[in-house]
């Protein structure tokens, strides 16, 4: 089987082409579901944030995945694959393993070292568990990314130096008005970005901050951590015209303002300059009110390059995480290369078992009148040998997993140890309990556990 990632993200596409192929929260589950029912897709998971779309998948055969997963692009999202493949890009095995360790740990994002991205995986990875489209080998690789991101960023100094996509909108309003004391501030979108982006505001020192969202309850609950005024999202449209700065960041599947809606607030602003920044995907702000006269619209690719300074410390600090991701790949390989020893170990200790088990039938037939402290006894002392004389062996092998010649290690072990039949039984048992699954599945007309269908012998 094989790791690949496919996907898109903001150095591949425009922000215009991105927003076609932003998943809505709510459709995830059945994403996933149709995409583990695609041809030669053994396990996925997928992650969508405002800067990419990301396909992971474990595959037994990589020359034509690509193929299959950008036929499934095409089916959801209703796109020719023309209009996008020029903007996808495509990691196979250990690129694809380490593209996801630098995604988690924030080294792929627009805004380098975030922490925000790790959150998201998270989420992308736990959904995927619920709806079992994981399996052996993502459950390990997604925990081990995870757990390498925490660490990551508690023992370097990538995160000191603000540059999250909030911070940028919020630097480049700095740069436009100087200061926010004087100035009204609207956040429309009460989430994890809407509350970062009341938190820069609030530091940079902006007295009056209305946040806007469309369940009202939520924009309270954010605006009374920072001081700040609720508005429900019909009320901000109507006074609009009381913000000079606004910073949207809803989860909208369609435009929040329109530039009918700006138009009009811009006639009761009397001239007066509107500066609004989109870091929304899909975007919640129409492109054409850049045309309405004194709007300074910008989107989130706007925001690029922004806060290059603090950029330049994470940068150094960056390089102290490659080397841990080199470390990380190294730890995920060995794990890798042992689990085609796994059915050679149990297949060798089924076999021992079987040996012992005859052993002590035979015994008791000889000697009928041990008595049952003494068979117990007996049971334990050659059991003991059994496992001594197989501990050697195992560490062997395990340790030969891991070099250039590993399948010929292994091949050489099933022969010594004439373990061809116990192989072959564990295997059919193996496919007769996935058959069963899967029937059952169809029986209940839900998708089998991936790790019922994924049988295929592990290669890289």
């Amino acid at each position: 089987m094989h790791i690949i990632s496919v996907g898109l993200n903001y150095r591949t596409a425009p922000v215009e082409v991105r927003e076609q192929f932003a998943f809505a929260e709510r459709d995830l589950p059945e994403a996933l579901n149709q995409l583990i029912q695609t041809k030669s897709i053994m396990e996925c998971v997928i992650v969508a944030t405002c800067n990419r779309t990301e396909i992971y998948a474990v595959v037994d055969r990589h020359h034509l995945c690509g193929h299959y997963i950008r036929s499934f692009m095409e089916k959801w999202f209703k796109l020719p694959r023309d209009r996008f493949t020029n903007h996808l890009y495509m990691y196979e095995d250990d690129k694809a393993i380490e593209h996801l360790f630098r995604v988690t740990s924030g080294l792929d994002s627009m805004v380098i070292g975030e922490t925000q991205i790790l959150g998201q995986v998270k989420t992308a990875f736990l959904l995927a568990q619920q709806q079992k489209t994981t399996g052996t080998l993502f459950n390990m690789l997604f925990k081990q990314a995870l757990t390498m991101a925490k660490r990551a960023h508690t023992e370097t100094t990538i995160g000191e130096s603000a540059v999250s996509v909030s911070y940028a909108a919020v630097e480049l309003g700095k740069r436009i008005f100087g200061q926010f004391s004087k100035k009204t501030v609207m956040v429309i979108g009460a989430g994890e970005t809407g509350e970062l982006t009341a938190k820069h505001l609030y530091a940079n020192g902006a007295e009056r901050v209305i946040v806007v969202n469309r369940t009202y309850e939520r924009a309270v609950t954010l605006a009374d951590k920072f001081g700040g005024v609720a508005w429900s999202l019909e009320e901000a449209v109507d006074k609009l015209h009381e913000a000079d700065i606004i910073i949207s960041s809803t989860g909208s599947d369609s435009y929040v303002l329109t530039r009918q809606k700006v138009a009009a607030a811009m006639q009761r602003r009397k001239a007066k300059p509107l500066f609004m920044v989109d870091i929304a995907v899909p975007r919640d702000l129409d492109p054409s009110i850049a045309a309405v006269d004194n709007v300074f619209l910008y989107d989130i690719d706007d925001l690029e390059g922004i806060v290059e300074s603090n950029l330049e410390h994470r940068r150094r600090e960056a390089a102290k995480i490659e080397a841990m991701i080199s470390e990380e790949m190294e730890l995920f390989e060995q794990w890798y290369k042992t689990l085609g020893v796994v059915p050679l170990i149990r297949a060798l200790q089924t076999k021992a078992a079987d040996v012992h088990e005859e052993t002590m039938k035979s015994l008791t037939n000889k000697l009928p009148d041990l008595d049952e402290h003494e068979l117990k006894v007996i049971r334990k002392l050659t059991k003991s040998i059994v496992n001594q004389m197989m501990q050697d062996p195992i560490l062997r092998i395990k340790e030969m997993a891991g070099e250039k010649r590993a399948d010929e290690a292994m091949d050489m072990f099933v022969k010594l140890f004439a373990l061809e039949d116990q192989l072959a039984k564990s295997r059919q048992a193996e496919l007769d309990a996935a058959a069963e699954s899967v029937v059952a599945a169809k029986k209940k007309n839900v998708q089998p556990h991936a790790a019922a269908v994924a049988l295929a012998p592990i290669t890289r």
